[in-house]
């Protein structure tokens, strides 16, 4: 999952950047509206992260304009103001939450997945292909009722494959999933990490492969053992 970070302090928003991203999410960080509004542009995020007041303006007008425009998109809102006619008008200007700063990272994640959960509609929102089970919330993976121990990549590629299991995803879409702008990636970093998957999940027993479509991208499906089961 992709999550965008809308800060005016970096230190803090890079403790949050490294918080989320030993817990599997992909994230970007912004410090003004003006590039926040670039990078709703470029990218589709599953959460965003704002702050009330940023060098550039008023993050509930972002939301604000967001929500009139029709986007869904979860969003949680912080600041160090925290009286009562603030969080009225934060929770009425389209906010799913609101968090006072100091904030401490392990509510902000806590708060984060009661609001995915909350969007995803789902009551429960464990996705199961084969013999593999993938809560994307908690960012679990198991097979056959065993936890399965993959790195964040691998989950994040997971996750996506899975996402429209059957059908090739196109490599550039896993790639702009997968990545935040910022994130130094090799030029091979996705093949590395489709075949450190494809190990992961051959070994585990699962009932599902990767297959390559060449030049196109990469396909989940089930494999003959889970046709005969």
């Amino acid at each position: 999952m992709r999550v965008l970070v809308v800060d005016r302090d970096a230190a803090f928003a890079r403790a949050v950047k490294e918080a989320l991203l030993v817990r599997g999410f992909a994230v970007d960080l912004i410090q003004t509206l003006d590039e926040a509004e670039t990078a709703l542009g470029c990218a589709s995020y599953h959460i965003l992260l704002l702050e009330l007041i940023l060098p550039d303006g008023n993050g509930l007008d972002c939301l604000k304009q967001l929500r009139r425009e029709g986007c869904s998109m979860p969003a949680m809102m912080m600041s160090s103001l925290n009286d009562v006619a603030t969080r009225i008008a934060i929770f009425n200007g389209g906010a799913d939450d609101f968090l006072p700063k100091p904030v401490s990272m392990d509510e902000l994640i806590a708060r984060m997945r009661a609001i995915l959960r909350r969007s995803t509609q789902m009551t429960a929102p464990v996705v199961t292909f084969g013999n593999l089970h993938f809560d994307p919330i908690g960012r679990q993976v198991s097979v056959g009722g065993r936890p399965l121990r993959i790195a964040r990549r691998e989950v994040c590629i997971l996750e996506h494959l899975l996402s429209r299991a059957g059908r090739t995803v196109p490599r550039v879409s896993l790639e702009e999933g997968l990545y935040a702008f910022d994130a130094e990636v090799s030029t091979n970093a996705l093949e590395v990490g489709i075949y450190r998957l494809r190990a992961h999940l051959s070994q585990s027993g699962a009932t599902l492969r990767i297959k390559t479509a060449r030049g196109v991208g990469y396909a989940l499906e089930l494999t003959s053992a889970a046709s005969a089961a």
